[in-house]
């Protein structure tokens, strides 16, 4: 299945919801279900029995349902041995159990393509996601199978053994890309105690080698109602989709332990740090990164405001400063919106003869530019004007309602779907020229070039 390999940009963290034909005014009285708020136009349950959390959005625009399932395990829940492990049992949960299975002609996959059901699933570094677009008419044939791979799928050595040199392929893609192989060591170099440290993919020795009992322990460990939220976005009522889930993910109890947490916190970077990677490739890249914040922190959004201005189109100063002067064939920068403190990255791609030394002073002299003189007003709006048509664009759907609201879920709040909004219509000049000198500090930067060595020169090298 799909796996998130791109750094949350702007983009995902446009948390805004639809305005739906009808919204549920009056929250849905279920037994066995506790209302708890409601916020915009979703609403927010508690299933009593084992805390699973249902958010519903009603939208009648079309009489399709997206029916999303977070589970807040990611590659931030994994240690040395595992990497990778929560992408590989993501892979695994769709081999089937004993109810839903290929040999039955019902598993999963089977359904959804016979009822021309859109599905898949995605892993990152805070969460595990399954989701399906489908007729509501069907809606209740997927929840019966999504509901069961909760607790009763099938784990074994054989589906490993195959999913496994599947992994192993993507692995090799994100390698054979300078972009990705650049960023995961980056994040390596300037991420060393925090398990934001490795890739989602993992490393390959890991992905190669996790027994099948690592990955059941993982499954026994964090696939349990009360670790997880259900979304429900479409043509649905809502009494009768509570009745529905309770119905299907009801007999299942909660976890027989508390859900383990991640208390490693990264200590305070005290100089600068560098990486250079050269392999067969074309052109260089540079790329910078800064310690940043969680993305329910408060100054999230001037820095994803600072990263819009830095680095998002031909009116951005990377733009101007590198791409016009033919220095660069495009550059970005964006705040990582994650449930713990990550990285501001900045990311240059060199034109054809130019020196990584030439882009990375410029890049710096932009950057303490805007520390030093601060943003205009001009910008802001023009920031805002992209932020506003970036999440309209991203309301478009369903799904994308679903998607938008999952990476909030993962960054802890589901509520940054609108809070977010609000607090970036409000980012001021000097918001941004504030958070600019507080997270873009050299001293606590990772530098990261690819440096392309011509193919002959690679083969030798090996």
């Amino acid at each position: 299945m799909k796996r998130a390999i791109a750094a949350i940009s702007m983009a995902v963290s446009l948390t805004a919801g639809p305005v739906p034909t009808q919204a549920a005014d009056t929250p849905a009285a279920v037994p066995g279900f506790k209302y708890v708020r409601t916020v915009g136009s979703i609403s927010e349950y508690t299933l009593e029995a084992n805390g699973l959390t249902v958010l519903l959005m009603p939208d009648r625009s079309a009489p399709v349902v997206t029916f999303m399932v977070t589970y807040m395990v990611g590659s931030r829940n994994e240690v040395t041995g595992t990497t990778g492990a929560t992408h590989l049992l993501e892979h695994l949960m769709f081999k089937g159990s004993d109810a839903f299975n290929d040999d039955k002609g019902n598993s999963v996959k089977q359904y959804l393509e016979t009822v021309g059901g859109n599905y898949n699933a995605t892993t990152w570094l805070d969460r595990t996601n399954y989701y399906a677009v489908v007729g509501k008419e069907f809606l209740e044939g997927y929840v019966a199978i999504e509901a069961d791979r909760m607790r009763n799928l099938w784990l074994r050595e054989e589906d490993r053994q195959r999913e496994m040199t599947v992994v192993r392929n993507e692995f090799e893609q994100g390698e054979n890309d300078p972009h990705q192989a650049l960023d995961v060591q980056i994040n390596a170099a300037a991420i060393t105690a925090h398990p934001y440290h490795h890739s989602t993919i993992g490393w390959r020795s890991d992905i190669e080698n996790v027994p099948i009992e690592k990955l059941r322990a993982f499954y026994d460990t964090f696939y349990w109602p009360n670790n997880a939220t259900v979304s429900v976005i479409g043509d649905f009522e809502p009494a009768a989709v509570l009745n529905l889930i309770k119905k299907y993910y009801g007999p299942f109890p909660q976890s027989p332990q508390p859900i383990q947490t991640i208390y490693t916190a990264e200590p305070e970077q005290q100089g600068e740090r560098r990486v250079t990677l050269r392999r067969a490739g074309e052109l260089g890249i540079v790329g910078i990164a800064y310690k940043s914040v969680a993305g329910s922190d408060a100054d999230f959004p001037a820095l994803n405001m600072l990263g819009t201005i830095l680095g998002s189109g031909k009116t951005s100063r990377f733009y101007k400063a590198l791409t016009d002067t033919n220095l660069t064939l495009g550059a970005t920068a964006s705040a990582g919106f994650f449930h713990d403190p990550h990285l501001f990255q900045v990311y240059a791609f060199l034109a054809p003869g130019v020196e990584h030394s030439q882009v990375e002073k410029v890049v710096l002299e932009e950057i303490e530019r805007i520390k030093k003189d601060g943003v205009s007003d001009a910008e802001v709006a023009t920031a805002l004007g992209k932020y506003k048509a970036a999440t309209a664009y991203g309301r478009d759907g369903t799904f994308s309602i679903a998607g938008n609201l999952n990476e909030s879920i993962a960054a802890g709040d589901w509520t940054l779907y609108y809070t977010v909004d609000d607090a970036t219509a409000k980012v001021t000049a000097a918001d941004i020229k504030r958070v600019a000198n507080k997270y873009l500090d050299t001293k606590k930067s990772a530098t990261g070039w690819f440096i392309p060595v011509p193919p002959e020169a690679a083969g030798a090298a090996k």
